[in-house]
């Protein structure tokens, strides 16, 4: 279960992809390993968001404006060696400033289009802040155990099966191999001597342990039927061959410990809030489409939600 709501990156404006920082830096080019960290290095101080780092034509640009171009530029900056990111995220703000600044002098900030983006960015940004601090940032614990204790007594309990096989091309020869089990021999022996199946040759046959629907059904039905200790006293013909089973045993699968799944639930968790709140806010507004064929088709995505 994912959910990914991405907030309104520079990158989307169409400022970032030729930074000269990236582009033309010889950094680029280094294959630099980074510097071992010094365990007893002290833990940086922290810094205040408001210091001013640099300013552009009398504009300050602060510590709070370069951890924001960090973070949108992230992707730009992926090969950088860490120690080098400061300084590549800082002359990528220095660029954009200067190069947003000479386009409003040459007022491209007033283009209809540019506008058209600008609001559609802005209203994206706010949906993913609305999301964050609406939705993700008032999930609680409790509701997030709730959500996996729901889903576990949800789920039926299944069997899970320890069974070992023989696998032969014939009919002829799994008949024959039966015949010798119900003689008495060692169902493991005869694996290793006459199965087909390259990872039983030394393991008697050993199939470990399986669930419903991970074996090609003809097999999970006939190991399913076997009481344990049991072999199929006729042969199975699957896709492979022809099979010999002998169910060793059989449990009830355990559920996942909550730790190893508390994220998906989380996830189960925002992605219910946030169309219950989409449904709420989209309820209360009054939305028009003229085009019918549209309108049907806008209906049937939403009523899938």
């Amino acid at each position: 279960m994912s959910l990914l709501f991405r907030r309104a990156s520079l990158a989307s404006l169409g400022l970032a992809f030729g930074l000269s920082a990236l582009s033309l830096s010889p950094l680029m080019a280094q294959q630099t390993a980074p510097a071992p960290a010094d365990a007893a290095a002290p833990a940086a101080a922290p810094v205040d968001p408001n210091t001013v780092i640099a300013t552009v034509n009398g504009q300050p640009l602060t510590e709070a404006d370069l951890v924001l171009a960090e973070g949108e530029l992230s992707q730009q900056f992926a090969q950088l060696p860490p120690e080098q990111r400061r300084a590549a995220a800082l002359s990528a703000a220095i660029e954009i400033r200067v190069m947003a600044a000479q386009a409003v002098t040459t007022g491209l900030d007033k283009d209809p289009d540019f506008q058209r983006r600008m609001a559609f960015l802005q209203q994206r940004a706010l949906h993913g802040e609305m999301v964050e601090k609406g939705v993700v940032d008032k999930v609680t614990d409790a509701e997030v155990r709730a959500r996996y204790d729901q889903e576990i007594a949800n789920t039926p309990p299944t069997n899970e099966l320890h069974a070992r096989h023989i696998l032969v091309k014939t009919k002829e020869e799994a008949e024959a191999i039966i015949k010798q089990l119900d003689g008495g021999a060692d169902f493991q022996k005869l694996a290793n001597e006459h199965t087909s199946d390259p990872s039983g040759k030394t393991s008697g046959g050993d199939l470990g342990w399986f669930g419903p629907g991970q074996m090609v059904p003809e097999f999970d039905k006939a190991a399913s039927a076997l009481e344990v200790g049991k072999y199929t006293e006729q042969p199975v013909q699957t896709q492979f061959g022809w099979h010999v089973i002998k169910l060793e045993d059989k449990r009830t699968k355990q559920p996942p410990a909550f730790d190893d799944v508390k994220d998906q639930a989380k996830q189960a968790v925002i992605r219910d809030k946030y169309f219950a709140l989409v449904k709420s806010l989209r309820g209360g507004a009054k939305v028009e489409i003229p085009d019918a064929n549209l309108k049907k088709a806008v209906d049937t995505l939403e009523s899938a939600k």
